[in-house]
């Protein structure tokens, strides 16, 4: 199937959380997986550019990324609501890893982590030939297993995926969405802290699911 590349679906994935399961130790109780769904690459672009010009009027060098464990909250807030008149669609998947009891799963990181991905792509049933784009995990051996493993399990039924991409996030403003979601959604399981509730409220409209597992 031939599809026009400015058509050609573009899905940004990344975590928060860890997926380490000593959460006595301080591993996070929750994992989440998020996806940024754009249905047309202009789309996309028009998203960059809203995050690069904000970037921007705040005298940013260009290699300094957003991150929501990392950059000051009042501006995550505002970066959010400023993106959320782009087009674009959000799927995620928390899981509550103590709610997990399989030995490879808890005890094989690169495991859970494919799994979590692997679970929030299956259940998208729009995708069709998309070009899947997730934040650099190390090792080419790593990249070249978890992009066949992805392929063969989300295919099974349909061509889902066309091509699978590992990005570094500071060059890649989409991917740094995809964090401050992924980030948005994990605070919102955290009912000790104040502002559990703000971020994710923000991005509510464009929010299409949220697999709770668990």
């Amino acid at each position: 199937m031939n599809i026009p590349q400015q058509k050609r679906q573009l899905v940004f994935i990344d975590d928060s959380g860890d997926p380490g399961f000593k959460i006595e130790q301080g591993s996070s109780s929750h994992f989440v997986i998020a996806c940024i769904i754009f249905d047309d690459s202009l789309d996309a672009e028009e998203a960059a550019l809203i995050i690069k010009k904000y970037r921007r009027e705040l005298s940013w060098p260009d290699q300094r990324e957003f991150k929501f464990n990392k950059t000051n909250k009042k501006l995550i807030k505002e970066l959010l609501e400023r993106v959320k008149s782009a087009t674009f669609r959000v799927r995620a998947i928390c899981i509550d890893k103590r709610k997990i009891y399989s030995h490879e799963l808890k005890n094989k990181q690169d495991s859970f982590y494919n799994y979590a991905i692997k679970e929030v792509l299956e259940k998208t049933t729009t995708l069709n030939h998309a070009s899947i784009k997730l934040d650099g995990h190390s090792g080419r051996a790593y990249k070249k297993s978890a992009t066949m493993y992805f392929k063969r399990e989300v295919n099974k039924k349909s061509s889902k995926i066309a091509k699978v991409r590992f990005v570094h996030s500071h060059s890649d403003v989409l991917i740094q969405l995809a964090d401050l979601v992924a980030g948005a959604i994990l605070r919102s399981t955290q009912d000790a802290k104040t502002d559990h509730k703000e971020y994710l409220e923000i991005i509510q409209p464009k929010i299409e699911d949220i697999w709770y597992f668990g």
